[in-house]
């Protein structure tokens, strides 16, 4: 693995913890009727990063993880177009999860070089 895919694959690594950090924070009103108030300017700083990477990306990992960069950069701009204040904190609970859905599976499909595994790690 290069430097440049090492440093994208952390890239992927930050943005899957901080969107899940975000549908963490959302997930004590989730019975909440009221619309979720997300904070639209760090989700479009995500966004952005996560458009940034899709880009990257290209030249360096396979069509499949580039596929689900895709899809989550797909998915985060739904999330953007209808915040704030229209969705339920339900509604975007599961829309976050539907970001981290893709990145986790292009982590997983990322080469992890076998020197830098832990030995209980699930990934290739």
């Amino acid at each position: 693995m290069t430097s440049e895919q090492r440093q994208l694959r952390q890239t992927v690594i930050f943005l899957r913890t901080s969107f899940e950090a975000v549908q963490h924070s959302i997930a004590g009103r989730l019975e909440d009727p009221l619309p979720c108030w997300m904070d639209t300017s760090m989700l479009s700083m995500l966004s952005r990063e996560l458009t940034r990477c899709c880009q990257q990306s290209k030249p360096l990992f396979a069509p499949a993880v580039i596929e689900q960069l895709y899809i989550a950069s797909q998915q985060c701009e739904l999330l953007l177009k209808q915040c704030p204040g229209v969705l339920s904190s339900a509604v975007c609970y599961r829309q976050l999860g539907a970001i981290m859905l893709p990145l986790s599976s292009a982590l997983q499909q990322i080469d992890t070089p076998a020197k830098r595994r832990w030995p209980w790690a699930k990934w290739n």
